[in-house]
């Protein structure tokens, strides 16, 4: 009974602890998205190495059967490797600089007269 009184008085202290935590600034949001990418890269580079694996795996098994005269079925239609290229993280623009291109005329329309 003692040790439940104390479990869920650490769980409400926890609680407490955890609403008193500020809000993450710009730059926490900025590294927090930078990292959301490159995981997200990352995947695509471990499926690229395991797809480009299992084509090693079966360009060997054709190449034994064949050799020991086993037959072997045809190959399954599957969609080519795609390499997903370095990493490469553009940073989003400011939203101030967005506001002010968009807000300011063009200079072609700014010298037709009307």
């Amino acid at each position: 009974m003692k040790s439940l009184i104390i479990l869920a008085a650490a769980g409400l202290l926890a609680t407490a602890a955890l609403a008193k935590l500020p809000p993450p600034t710009d730059e926490a949001k900025a590294k927090a998205a930078e990292a959301a990418a490159k995981t997200a890269w990352s995947g695509k580079v471990d499926a690229w190495q395991l797809c480009k694996s299992q084509d090693r795996v079966a360009a060997y098994y054709y190449k034994t059967a064949k050799a020991e005269g086993k037959p072997t079925a045809a190959a399954a239609e599957t969609p080519a490797c795609v390499d997903p290229g370095p990493f490469v993280y553009p940073p989003p623009a400011a939203p101030g600089v967005a506001a002010a291109a968009a807000a300011a005329p063009a200079p072609a329309q700014a010298a037709k007269k009307p």
